[in-house]
């Protein structure tokens, strides 16, 4: 039964948004870092609890917390705070008034941001995993190339949203958004 007084989800929900503006307009990096960390560990569950279901597990049984964990540590250090300099970057950069400003923007982030960051995951998360460079460099021969034009194909429609119609301060809770699935992706093509 609809009514106009709020219920105790609505209540919860407005709540939580208001706490998280707060924040967010008191400590800009710290909030959009922690949340990246939060989403990038469950972008990792995700993967995990989609491979475990096609293969018939318990995906309780079979949930390797490492994995999560080092997605969340490189969320919480390196996505929140490089995404939220690099917005703010690009805006000073390529102002909304300078000629085809959009494209630009999304060219900047799509052949110089993204490759480089895509590289930088591909790095810190080999190095978590306790692995050597060995490893690391087996891992960009194999998997690098393939998410980098992955990545192409899936962020530039959500960047070119993300760039030119979000406002500056969720922008990085938008990628954030996006990336949960995205990262359920490389964690399945790091396997």
């Amino acid at each position: 039964m609809m009514s106009g007084y709020p219920t105790p989800e609505r209540t919860f929900h407005r709540l939580l948004l208001q706490q998280y503006l707060h924040l967010l307009k008191r400590f800009p990096i710290l909030t959009k870092s922690v949340t990246s960390g939060i989403l990038s560990g469950l972008g990792n569950v995700l993967s995990q609890v989609l491979e475990q279901r096609s293969k018939g597990q318990s995906i309780l049984k079979n949930l390797n917390f490492g994995g999560p964990t080092r997605f969340g540590v490189f969320g919480l250090v390196f996505t929140g705070p490089l995404s939220h300099y690099f917005y703010l970057y690009l805006d000073k950069l390529i102002p909304s008034n300078v000629p085809y400003s959009q494209i630009k923007r999304l060219l900047l982030d799509r052949l110089m941001f993204a490759p480089a960051f895509l590289a930088l995951f591909f790095t810190v998360i080999t190095l978590l995993e306790g692995k050597n460079l060995k490893a690391l460099k087996e891992k960009m021969q194999t998997g690098y190339w393939i998410a980098l034009k992955m990545n192409w194909k899936v962020w530039t429609i959500f960047q070119y949203i993300n760039l030119n119609y979000v406002p500056v301060q969720f922008r990085v809770l938008f990628a954030n958004l996006v990336a949960l699935f995205w990262y359920a992706y490389l964690a399945s093509i790091r396997r």
